[in-house]
């Protein structure tokens, strides 16, 4: 259920704007007041779940007392489809857009569809996630890595998948959940990993196991937690929050190498409420919401903030890497080669 009911017009978040660019530049307080005046701001995010999102949106909400925020979740590549289909039909209605794709940002900013804004605390990331925002347009406000679970209730620890490529033994057969890249940014990110190590051939493998194919890595969590099947491999934060609520889930870090999702945030032009969007922003770099994404098993983004105590150091696993320009190229590819594999 979303938390505000209302939403302003974009009129009047325009003239809030010209309220705050009379306020000092870098002035806290005058921004957080001229966003209270603006009074919510709409949450476009994919990487985390819906009750999650929302519970972060109230823990904005009481830091910054009467700027509500409505959540819209859905999964990364249809979050996309929708702020894109919002420019089209120039229905601005997203103040933060946060991509499970980093690859969709380069195409918002070369259309010119993102506000030009440097928070003060993106000075505290992390320095390998400062080096994947562009400064000034996004930046990366959340991350994780994939790794491999299973049901512990059904699956004991010496005949979990270790490696990736363990997914592809025949036992699993019916077993094996997976996310499909056209729905799930971060699937599409995982395939294009796997196939940057293995060669498509690791899929056309991993389809003769019959997966039960969901449009979110959500889903994933959620089969095995319900153990309808036992291994997938998964986005890490969803796993430890089964985890911290008790279900049969229990992770293991591939020995072939962690995928690592950043997921960046940023302010689409014509946001409804512009400031109410700045203060946003400040706050998903800021210490509090990286402490609450570091416990809900994210990467901690801010060099000020310790990872969750059982979850291993990123500096002591194989992670295997990609680029921007890689993601952006690569991932439309690996939708049509699945579709082409796994049909849907």
């Amino acid at each position: 259920m979303s938390m505000v009911i209302t939403r302003r017009s974009a009129t009047m978040g325009i003239a809030a704007a010209g309220a705050f660019a009379r306020a000092a530049p870098g002035d806290p307080l005058a921004l957080a007041e001229s966003a209270r005046r603006e009074g919510s701001l709409t949450w476009y995010v994919a990487q985390l779940d819906t009750a999650t999102a929302e519970r972060f949106g109230r823990a904005f909400t009481a830091e910054y007392k009467g700027i509500a925020v409505e959540v819209i979740r859905t999964t990364g590549q249809v979050a996309f489809q929708r702020l894109m289909l919002d420019i089209k039909n120039r229905t601005p209605h997203c103040d933060v857009f946060s991509a499970t794709d980093i690859s969709h940002m380069p195409i918002l900013k070369e259309r010119q569809a993102l506000t030009q804004f440097t928070p003060d605390n993106a000075a505290a990331l992390r320095p390998q996630l400062a080096a994947q925002s562009d400064a000034g347009w996004y930046y990366v406000t959340n991350a994780g890595r994939w790794v491999l679970i299973r049901n512990r209730d059904k699956v004991i620890a010496d005949a979990a998948p270790k490696a990736w490529t363990d997914l592809l033994d025949p036992r699993w057969k019916g077993q094996l959940s997976v996310a499909h890249p056209a729905f799930s940014g971060g699937a599409g990110v995982w395939s294009l990993a796997m196939r940057k190590l293995y060669g498509w051939q690791f899929f056309e493998a991993l389809a003769k196991n019959n997966p039960r194919v969901g449009r979110s890595t959500q889903d994933t969590v959620t089969l095995l937690s319900g153990g309808e099947c036992l291994v997938g491999p998964t986005w890490a934060p969803g796993a430890y929050r089964d985890v911290d609520k008790g279900n049969p889930i229990a992770i293991t870090q591939p020995s072939d190498g962690v995928v690592v999702m950043v997921f960046p945030s940023a302010i689409p032009a014509g946001a409804p409420h512009p400031n109410a969007a700045k203060l946003f922003m400040e706050w998903l770099l800021g210490r509090s919401c990286s402490k609450l994404t570091a416990a809900d098993g994210s990467e901690p983004i801010r060099t000020d903030v310790a990872p969750r105590p059982d979850e291993p150091p990123l500096d002591t696993q194989k992670v295997i890497a990609l680029t921007v320009e890689e993601i952006r190229t690569g991932v439309p590819e690996v939708i049509e080669q699945w579709r082409d594999t796994f049909g849907g």
